[in-house]
């Protein structure tokens, strides 16, 4: 598989599980925290913070996908990468606090896959305007 298509396969792939993960912005936080362990951290944030987050994300999915699909600044694709990794850093930072070490793996997996689309990005596979 070429440089290429990982890279656009790790980025589909990151915009899906930020889209997915804007359910926070409709699905009560009490009902959410629910769930489980995995998502009591959910408590921890006022309802409009958690619409703030899940409105970053949402801008994250587009801002990984349309710049390039479009032709219109593609820089900004491994920029959003970089802002996704930092996203996924402060998740991971959060869920330490918490004590969450088991549910902190899938927060460390997703930061490293924005930090490989913003290296791929930025360095050896550039997307062309």
């Amino acid at each position: 598989m070429s440089l290429n298509l990982a890279l656009w396969v790790v980025t589909v792939l990151l915009a899906v599980v930020l889209l997915v993960s804007t359910s926070k912005m409709v699905v009560p936080r009490e009902r959410m925290a629910a769930v489980g362990r995995a998502a009591e951290w959910v408590l921890d944030f006022s309802p409009g913070a958690l619409r703030a987050i899940g409105t970053l994300e949402i801008l994250a999915a587009a801002g990984l996908i349309l710049p390039a699909v479009l032709g219109i600044a593609p820089v900004l694709v491994p920029v959003t990468a970089t802002c996704v990794a930092l996203l996924f850093a402060g998740a991971a930072t959060m869920r330490l606090r918490r004590g969450e070490t088991v549910t902190i793996a899938a927060d460390l997996v997703y930061l490293a896959l924005a930090v490989f689309v913003a290296w791929g990005r930025f360095g050896p596979a550039p997307l062309t305007g």
